[in-house]
């Protein structure tokens, strides 16, 4: 099985950027310890801070992927483009956040992405991406 991940802009900085809400640890750290987990899974992950290059991607993995994970992150509430590229691929997108967003800012409550997603997961931290995995494998 061939999941991707792909995370938005800002996510590079995990581990530094606003700990408080995010915490410590670098995504790069947490993707090792999921592929240690899912040994028999096709883990792989793509970072950009430019929309464009988030919908490239999901375009050329939409079509051949068995999963994708999408953390558009601030994309998540103002991109209309890789919400109509969700809806052009054939491949199954579960939405993710680390944060509960709808305990943050209220502009954070609007997604253009989850009526196009298959699901939603927030809240749980880096986790998150963990759960998405699982509803993946066992659905």
């Amino acid at each position: 099985m061939k999941i991707i991940i792909i995370n938005g802009p800002n996510l590079n900085l995990l581990g530094t950027r606003e700990t408080n809400i995010y915490g410590k640890e670098t995504f790069e750290d947490y993707l090792i310890k999921l592929k240690k987990k899912y040994r028999q899974l096709e883990l792989s992950y793509f970072q950009s801070n430019v929309e464009g290059e988030l919908i490239n991607f999901i375009q050329d993995v939409g079509f051949d992927s068995d999963g994708i994970i999408l953390n558009a992150a601030a994309y998540t509430h103002t991109s209309i483009g890789i919400s109509d590229a969700i809806k052009s691929i054939n491949t199954p997108v579960i939405e993710v956040h680390i944060s509960n967003t709808f305990s943050r800012e209220e502009y954070r409550h609007q997604s253009y992405i989850t009526p196009y997603a298959r699901g939603l997961i927030l809240g749980f931290g880096l986790d998150s991406y963990r759960l998405a995995i699982e509803s993946f494998i066992t659905k």
